[in-house]
């Protein structure tokens, strides 16, 4: 009994370790690992970014000889493949590790089990399982990404207490507190881009960057759906391009001469079939998972999070409850288009949590 509490501490400190890179190891997951030998810590790291040695590498390297004879606590099952880095599992099984504690499995199917497998054959004794549900959460954009190569879907919308996400006249600033606010670009930090509708850049002209003083710069994607192509040359998005690529998709039938010069600007335009004259949001994930966008925060206005909804493609949604009625037939709710005719057939979030900022509720949920 005292062993297994052992364990599940030591693996939560590996687990801290993987948290410190939250946001910035896309597409790669985030992997903490410790190398413990007769009680004492003898090594520790954690993966930091892509292309960057993995977390039980820099343990290793940390631990130098001490490795041999002691136990590993790793996060996540070991690589063995070749990528932008060597496969791990070899360096480990050099190592000559006595026992190694392996949270989850890799869903990568290139490593599915295959990871333990070899570490077994070279005689390590492996346990596996512990704290396998801080895996699923902290890499659930990993989780998904690795094996249907498409971003997770993440919703993220202020409301008001009836459910209004602006007044009748388009106005939305702002139904939430400054503390959520903040919490919003927190939000942004931990995803590969975000996504919004052509109408934002036309009422608001945001920047859609990530506005933190402790923000390390990464990969970070402006997403934009404009059907037509209205998306005007002066925005400021086309402004600040080292904040972030501008990824606009556009139908086949829009301007190939308004294309050429939004290109000439630092965008790029990328062309998706249609359906139901909206364009194809399967065809977009597609193609944001070809580039190898893990993880996409979509904050657009009532027509971009009701094709999303409709189409059953979010993963995951933020609510920001504001005690605020703002009432108006017109003004716009998250969720538009035709609804469930019956309320058991209503749309509901799982696996629920909640944080109060202020005088705001915000409501974590999946799909």
């Amino acid at each position: 009994m005292i062993k297994i509490a052992q364990d599940i501490a030591l693996m939560d400190m590996a687990y801290s370790l993987a948290e410190k890179a939250r946001g910035q190891t896309s597409p790669n997951p985030c992997v903490g690992a410790l190398i413990v030998k007769e009680g004492k810590i003898v090594g520790w790291g954690c993966h930091q970014e892509a292309g960057s040695p993995h977390a039980e590498i820099v343990a290793l390297d940390r631990a130098g000889n001490l490795a041999r004879g002691s136990t590993l606590y790793l996060t996540l099952e070991p690589c063995i493949h070749w990528g932008k880095t060597p496969p791990c599992a070899d360096r480990l099984v050099k190592a000559g590790f006595k026992q190694a504690i392996i949270s989850t499995y890799d869903p990568n199917p290139l490593v599915y089990r295959k990871g333990v497998a070899k570490l077994r054959a070279a005689g390590i004794k492996v346990v596996t399982g512990v704290l396998a549900e801080k895996q699923a959460r902290l890499n659930e954009t990993y989780n998904k990404y690795i094996v249907k190569k498409i971003p997770f879907v993440t919703l993220k919308a202020a409301l008001s207490l009836d459910g209004k996400i602006a007044a009748s006249s388009g106005d939305a600033r702002w139904i939430s507190s400054d503390e959520s606010r903040r919490f919003g670009q927190e939000l942004r930090a931990e995803y590969d881009g975000i996504i919004t509708g052509i109408n934002t850049i036309l009422v608001d002209d945001p920047l859609l960057t990530v506005r933190l003083e402790h923000f390390v710069k990464k990969r970070w994607s402006r997403i934009i759906l404009d059907s037509k192509l209205r998306f005007p040359l002066e925005a400021r998005l086309l402004k600040n391009l080292e904040e972030g690529k501008v990824l606009i998709f556009t139908s086949y039938k829009s301007s190939r001469e308004k294309a050429k010069r939004l290109t000439e600007k630092g965008a790029e335009v990328i062309c998706v079939p249609e359906r139901k004259n909206r364009l194809s949001l399967r065809a977009i994930l597609k193609e944001l998972g070809r580039r190898e966008i893990a993880s996409v925060l979509v904050e657009g206005g009532a027509g971009v999070m009701t094709s999303f909804l409709e189409q059953k493609l979010p993963d995951k949604a933020f609510f920001f409850i504001s005690p605020k009625l703002i009432g108006g037939a017109k003004a716009p709710t998250m969720f538009e288009g035709q609804g469930a005719g019956r309320v058991s057939r209503a749309t509901e979030l799982k696996n629920i949590r909640t944080l109060r900022l202020k005088d705001d509720i915000i409501i974590e949920g999946y799909f």
